[in-house]
C-alpha cells in the first residue's frame, strides 16, 4: 500500500505530489523560483528579443542563416536583445565541432549574439543539456497538478495501438481511449515506479478534438488550428526532455518576445500555444518565416542540404562571394520592399532599413543564384580599392594559400591591379566572388604568365606569324604607356593604321578587302602578347602597371615563340 500521508515543509503531500516527489526526490525548486531567477527583462518599449535556436547536427543552412539574420536585424533595429541558444537535447544526432562552427560563421556574416553559449548572459545556461535542472522542475510541477503522468508502454504495445488505429482508420497517436496509462491510479503508477519500470513523461493534454486554437501570427495574421489532443512524451526514458518541451520552457524562462522560425513548426503550435496556457504562461509573439525554396525542371521545391551545394553557408565562404553582398541579397528576401528602398538609396548602408513582419512574404522564397551573383558583383564593385584589396587577403589566407602568397608577395602592386577602373560613377564589375579575382589578374605575376604564354597563345588564326610579329614590332617601338588614356588609344590606332588596320571597326566592315581587320583586332594581338589572353581587365591601366621593362620582356618572349 502507497501512503499519502507524508509531510512535505510541513504540508500533507497530495497523491500527485507524491508520485511527483518519487520521480524527482532531488528536485526542491518551484516553479517560482524559476520565475524569480529569470524573471522579465527591462528593456526600451518596443525592444524586441529573439533568438537563433540551432541543433549542432552539421553546416549553418543558408535558410537557418536567412531566419538569423531577420531574428538579429529585428533585435538590433529595435534596440534589443538577440540570443544563440544550443538545441542538443537529441544528442545522438550532435556532430562533433558544429557547435562552434555555427557561431564563428555567423560572426563571419557579422550576425553576433548579445547572449550565446559562448558569450554567456544572464538567462543561461544557453545549452539545452545543461538546462535539465530547469525541465525538472517544470515536469515536477505539472506532475504535482495532475498535468503529466508517467507512461509505462513498451514499444510493442504503442506499435499494437498503432496497428488498430488503422485497421478502423482513426487518427494515429496517444490521445483518447488509447492512452493507456493516463488512467493508471496513482498508486498503480508509483508502484510501476518503485519497481523500476522504464517510463517516459506525458503531457496530459486537456484538448478536445472538436475544438479550435487561434493564434495572431505576426507574418501571416490569424491562424486558426485544430486543438492538441496528443498526449505528447515531454521527458525521454533517458530523463532528458524531448525538443518540444524543452523549446517550450526555454521560450519562456529565456524571455524572448518574438519567435521567429521556419513555417514547417507551423504544425506544432497547437502543442506550443496549449502547454504555454496550461502552464499559465504568456504567449510569446510568434513569426513562421517562408521556406526558402528552388526551381527545379520547373517546379517549386525546399533548398535540400543533400542535394544543394547552395543550401550550406560554407559553400558561399569558401568561393568567397562577399558578406554584403549576401546579405543585401538576404535583404531582398526578407522584405517585398526592400529592392524599391535600395534603388532609392544605392549607396547607403543596408542596415539604414528596417525590416517589417508586414513585409514578409507569405510563400516560400525562391533561392535565386544568379541573382546573389548580380548583387556580389555590385557590392565589389562598390568597394574602394583598399577594402576590396584587404577583404581578398583575408579570404586568401583562409581559403586559397597561393593567392594569398601571391599578394603578400608585393602587396602595393596587388593593390594597383585591384585600382583598374574602380570608383567614380560606373565602377568596372570583373568580380562576383573573391575566388574569381586570382584566375582573372593571374597573367599580372610573370611566373603565371610565362606559364600561361608556353602552353597558349590564341591569336586570331586569319593572322600569319609574320604579320602578328610586325604588329608586335611596331607597338614596342612606340608603346606611349606615358601617355594619358585618351592619347594612348589615339597613338594605338595611329600605330594600327601603319600596320593595315582600319581606325575604326565600322571602317572595316564597309572595306574589308582593305584592311588587314579593325584597331580591335590590332589591340588583341598585343593584349595576347602581353597577357597570354584574348580578355583583360582595362589594357591601358594593364600596361602602366606592368611598366615599360615588362612590356618589352613579354612581347620579346611572345615572338621568340613565334
Amino acid at each position: 500500500m502507497v501512503k499519502y500521508g507524508m509531510m512535505k515543509v510541513g504540508m500533507i503531500m497530495t497523491p500527485n505530489q507524491l508520485l511527483a516527489q518519487l520521480i524527482f526526490p532531488d528536485v526542491s525548486l518551484s516553479l517560482s523560483d524559476l520565475e524569480n531567477r529569470f524573471p522579465p527583462r527591462k528593456l526600451p518599449e518596443g525592444a524586441m528579443v529573439t533568438r537563433f535556436a540551432p541543433s549542432p547536427t552539421g553546416f549553418l543552412h543558408t535558410g537557418s542563416l536567412s531566419a538569423s539574420f531577420i531574428s538579429w536585424r529585428l533585435a538590433k533595429q529595435s534596440r534589443g536583445v538577440f540570443f544563440v541558444r544550443l538545441e542538443d537535447t537529441d544528442q545522438k544526432r550532435e556532430i562533433t565541432g558544429s557547435k562552434e562552427k555555427v557561431l564563428e560563421e555567423l560572426h563571419v556574416f557579422g550576425i553576433d549574439p548579445d547572449e550565446s553559449y559562448v558569450h554567456g548572459g544572464e538567462y543561461g545556461p544557453y545549452i539545452q543539456s545543461e538546462r535539465k535542472w530547469i525541465y525538472d522542475v517544470v515536469i515536477k510541477h505539472l506532475l504535482e497538478q495532475g498535468l503529466a503522468y508517467p507512461c509505462f508502454c513498451t514499444h510493442e504495445e504503442l506499435d499494437l495501438i498503432r496497428k488498430k488505429q488503422e485497421e478502423i482508420k482513426a487518427n494515429p497517436g496517444y490521445y483518447g481511449e488509447y492512452a493507456k496509462c493516463r488512467y493508471l491510479s496513482v498508486e498503480q503508477a508509483c508502484k510501476r515506479v518503485n519497481s523500476k519500470n522504464s517510463y517516459v513523461i506525458r503531457f496530459k493534454s486537456p484538448g478536445n478534438e472538436e475544438s479550435r486554437v487561434s493564434v495572431r501570427d505576426a507574418i501571416r495574421g490569424e491562424i486558426v488550428f485544430p486543438e492538441n489532443i496528443q498526449d505528447i512524451v515531454i521527458m525521454k526514458s533517458d530523463g532528458l526532455p524531448t525538443y518540444h518541451f524543452a523549446h517550450l520552457v526555454d521560450d519562456h524562462f529565456m524571455r524572448p518576445t518574438h519567435i521567429t522560425r521556419g513555417e514547417e513548426w507551423m504544425a506544432s503550435l497547437p502543442i506550443h500555444l496549449q502547454l504555454f496556457d496550461s502552464l499559465g504562461w504568456e504567449r510569446p509573439i510568434y513569426a513562421h518565416l517562408p521556406v526558402i525554396m528552388k526551381l527545379e525542371d520547373g517546379k517549386r521545391r525546399k533548398l535540400s542540404k543533400r542535394k544543394d551545394l547552395e543550401a550550406s553557408v560554407r559553400y558561399f565562404l569558401e568561393l568567397g562571394y562577399p558578406i554584403e553582398g549576401f546579405l543585401e541579397y538576404l535583404m531582398t528576401m526578407a522584405n517585398t520592399n526592400f529592392e524599391e528602398w535600395r534603388l532609392a538609396h544605392q549607396l547607403d548602408n543596408i542596415f539604414d532599413f528596417d525590416l517589417s513582419f508586414q513585409k514578409m512574404t507569405l510563400d516560400g522564397g525562391l533561392f535565386d543564384l544568379e541573382k546573389v551573383k548580380y548583387i556580389a558583383k555590385e557590392s565589389l564593385g562598390r568597394m574602394s580599392t583598399e577594402e576590396i584589396a584587404g577583404k581578398a587577403l583575408l579570404w586568401a589566407q583562409e581559403y586559397d594559400q597561393k593567392f594569398a602568397k601571391v599578394i603578400e608577395s608585393d602587396y602595393e602592386y596587388f593593390k594597383a591591379i585591384m585600382s583598374i577602373e574602380r570608383g567614380g560613377d560606373k565602377p568596372r564589375k570583373d568580380y562576383e566572388k573573391y575566388a574569381d579575382i586570382f584566375p582573372i589578374i593571374s597573367f599580372m605575376y610573370d611566373e603565371y604568365f610565362y606559364e600561361e604564354i608556353k602552353l597558349e597563345r590564341p591569336f586570331n588564326d586569319k593572322y600569319r606569324k609574320t604579320e602578328i610579329i610586325k604588329v608586335l614590332d611596331s607597338f614596342l617601338a612606340n608603346p606611349g604607356i606615358d601617355l594619358s588614356e585618351e592619347e594612348w588609344f589615339s597613338n594605338l590606332k595611329n600605330i594600327g593604321e601603319t600596320c593595315g588596320f582600319a581606325p575604326r571597326a565600322k571602317d572595316y566592315k564597309q572595306h574589308p578587302d582593305q584592311y588587314l581587320g579593325h584597331i580591335g583586332d590590332f589591340a588583341e594581338i598585343i593584349r595576347i602578347a602581353v597577357s597570354a589572353r584574348k580578355n583583360t581587365p582595362n589594357f591601358y591601366y594593364v600596361l602602366k602597371i606592368l611598366g615599360y621593362d615588362k612590356i618589352v620582356s613579354r612581347i620579346k618572349y611572345t615572338i621568340s615563340l613565334l
